[in-house]
């Protein structure tokens, strides 16, 4: 059955228990006792600000939550222990202040869950209670192959479970290219081996049987390994035939609670990149399995996923979900007068930018989802945004603003507003790039060359006095040619106003790092289409015919990014 949920906020297994800023919404004091009351003050937060469903994972490789089913993160740990944490750092290319932090917060973090357990207090059946309470929807999340115990000795990180540790129950690590050696990173829980489904099965029909909530999401981003590549037919209806074990335990629930069980799957790639390792999500569809999918990127977020084509492959009986991810890409930005940002290694104060800080950022991304036909968007990684490690000053009022989240899935609410777009990155940090969308950028645009992007967009009102300001963000280089600009087959701009401001400030960020330059180009708003929208960015140049030259004057283009204000 599909869903009619439309405003969805994920929270992870460990959401509720990070140290946050102090101006963090989500804050708790260090040194009190964690209580219950807090989890119920987080969801309070996200009922009053419009979110109508809660998403809760609960699991990493093992659950996070006191299981008396399968293998849980506190199995083995002790108060205060620092040493539980050893294995996970073995090879590690960390500083040892980097190490001292990393234990020290572990241990708060930990000992979080503790002060619950201790108390009696279960806290997945807890923040389904205060969804609940606050009459808004509970589904659980569940990671299929989390992967953030992978290294060259897994058997001594705490983060895996035991099947894990076995090799025998790990994929052979084959990457996307077969000429390199095997990669930790890709040597994931084997799915083809009876083991591990019956593992996976169990924790998912503990948390479907035994806790009150009323949709289940299928977490294939986390990561997405599961057969050898590339998956035989027989190990692809393997698979497909045990999310259908699945989804008879989300029926028979059901039918328990006189109410609608939804199933789901979270993914990131093409329905045939994903059928490659074993997962199917057409037939799954085709066969009833699924209710809905949340289609994205890993940490940045996705700017022109095909919304439009996944709904019409799918059938309108399943839900899609628009997923607005923290990142807003990988374009690496600077805060002026700012502390290095040590927690990415910079020797300055650059970073990337968090949607969770901005309302225009978040605006965009949804509208560039609504508008190719999305029920309804999730939001993921939010409240990451007030970890001290993704925002390390406290020079700038900056915390991750919950206000923001109220109507992102009303597309009435958005027209008319201020919204920013750009486009996903090729690389960066922790990008999948196998799996997420194909970058648009970087891409260089060579003398007298054009190069057209892409972008889902929303048409806004007449009656609005608004502007479209499209900038485009270059590598400095000794010599820059004329740089024009067409959007949706106008007349070429070449007017142009050099700047190393961002179009739009998001946290403390407000500038472009000192090796990036911006050209911005204004255009009518009333040129703006519902759907895709075309800027072709153009080299002036007509030095291509001299070798030398046209090398000089090859443009690279980091990002293209907009602003309708």
């Amino acid at each position: 059955m599909k869903p009619e949920n439309k405003n969805l906020f994920n929270v992870d297994c460990n959401g509720f228990f990070y140290k946050y800023n102090k101006k963090s919404l989500w804050h708790y004091p260090e040194n009190k006792r964690f209580s219950a009351k807090h989890i119920h003050h987080c969801i309070d937060i996200l009922a009053e600000n419009g979110i109508d469903t809660v998403v809760v994972n609960s699991n990493a490789q093992v659950a996070w939550y006191p299981s008396k089913v399968v293998e849980t993160n506190l199995d083995g740990y002790k108060r205060g222990d620092k040493t539980f944490f050893f294995g996970h750092l073995l090879g590690q290319p960390m500083t040892e202040k980097q190490i001292d932090r990393y234990l020290n917060e572990m241990a708060i973090l930990m000992d979080r869950y503790l002060d619950l357990v201790e108390n009696g207090v279960d806290w997945l059946d807890e923040a389904a209670k205060a969804c609940r309470r606050n009459k808004i929807s509970p589904w659980v999340s569940i990671r299929m192959n989390d992967m953030h115990g992978a290294s060259l000795k897994p058997e001594f990180d705490f983060m895996n479970c035991k099947l894990f540790k076995n090799p025998e129950m790990r994929l052979k690590g084959t990457t996307s290219n077969p000429k390199e050696p095997p990669s930790v990173s890709w040597q994931g829980l084997n799915y083809e081996k009876k083991q591990v489904r019956d593992y996976m099965k169990a924790l998912i029909q503990d948390c479907i049987e035994n806790y009150d909530y009323e949709g289940i999401e299928l977490d294939w981003t986390r990561t997405p390994l599961c057969c050898e590549v590339p998956a035989s037919q027989e190990a692809v209806n393997l698979i497909t035939n045990w999310h259908s074990e699945i989804r008879q335990i989300c029926e028979k629930k059901a039918k328990k609670t006189e109410k609608p069980f939804y199933m789901g799957i979270r993914y990131a790639g093409t329905f045939e990149q994903l059928k490659q390792i074993g997962i199917d999500i057409p037939e799954m569809a085709k066969l009833g399995i699924i209710d809905f999918v949340c289609p994205t990127n890993t940490w940045q977020t996705s700017w022109d996923i095909p919304c439009d084509k996944i709904k019409e492959n799918l059938g309108m009986d399943i839900s899609v979900y628009g997923v607005i991810e923290l990142g807003t890409n990988w374009l690496m930005v600077y805060f002026p007068g700012a502390k290095e940002n040590v927690s990415i290694g910079a020797s300055d104060a650059r970073g990337y930018r968090l949607s969770a800080f901005s309302p225009e950022v978040l605006r965009g991304n949804s509208a560039g989802k609504l508008i190719l036909g999305c029920d309804g968007v999730e939001i993921f990684n939010f409240f990451c945004a007030d970890t001290p490690g993704h925002w390390p000053w406290e020079e700038a009022n900056c915390f991750a603003d919950y206000s923001s989240l109220r109507n992102l899935h009303n597309v009435e609410f958005l027209k008319g507003k201020p919204k920013f777009y750009t486009f996903s990155s090729g690389v960066g940090f922790y990008a999948n790039n196998l799996f997420e969308t194909i970058g648009q950028v970087p891409s260089c645009v060579e003398p007298q060359c054009r190069k057209e992007f892409l972008l889902p967009m929303m048409k806004e009102p007449k009656n609005k006095n608004m502007k479209l300001i499209i900038q485009i963000v270059l590598e400095k280089q000794e010599k820059i040619p004329d740089i024009g600009v067409s959007f949706n087959g106008c007349w070429p701009n070449f007017n142009s106003t050099q700047t190393d401001k961002l179009l739009c400030a998001v946290g403390g960020y407000t500038h472009h790092v000192p090796e990036h330059t911006a050209f911005n180009f204004e255009f009518d708003t009333s040129q703006v289409k519902n759907g895709y929208n075309s800027i072709v960015v153009m080299n002036g140049s007509h030095n291509w015919y001299n070798d030398n030259e046209r090398k000089q004057e090859t443009i690279r283009v980091v990002s293209v990014e907009l602003i309708v204000s």
